[in-house]
Order: C-alpha cells, then sequence, then structure tokens
C-alpha cells in the first residue's frame, strides 16, 4: 500500500461518515421543506443526486481534471 492508499484508508470512516451526515442533513431539510413527504421517495432521490454528484467527479477524474489539483 502506497502512502496516498495509507493516508485515504486512514480517514476512511470520517470520509463515509461525513457523506452519510451530508445525506441525513439533506433529509433533515427536506421534512422541514415538506413535512408531508414520503420519507422513503425522499431518500432515493437524495442517493440519486448524491451518486448522480459522484458519477460527475468520477467523469472529471478519468479526464484529468484532478491530474495537478
Amino acid at each position: 500500500m502506497d502512502a496516498i492508499e495509507k493516508e485515504l484508508q486512514s480517514r476512511k470512516n470520517e470520509i463515509q461518515k461525513e457523506v452519510e451526515l451530508l445525506f441525513k442533513a439533506n433529509m433533515r431539510i427536506t421534512d422541514w421543506d415538506v413535512p408531508e413527504a414520503d420519507d422513503a421517495k425522499a431518500a432515493k432521490i437524495l442517493a440519486a443526486i448524491i451518486q448522480e454528484a459522484l458519477d460527475n467527479i468520477r467523469a472529471d477524474i478519468e479526464s484529468g481534471t484532478y491530474d495537478n489539483y
């Protein structure tokens, strides 16, 4: 395992928690804004939005956007 892998592995749980906090914060905001919202539906839509953002980041990585970040 190289230095980059070690560094990111050491922060893996923290990174995953931050993504979970992003999801939960947006679920709360949705619940505040639309109290009658179907939480399961909101969760699926929110997960899809987050996945779309990750897919966009992956595409940027593949196109070299982060080669000299």
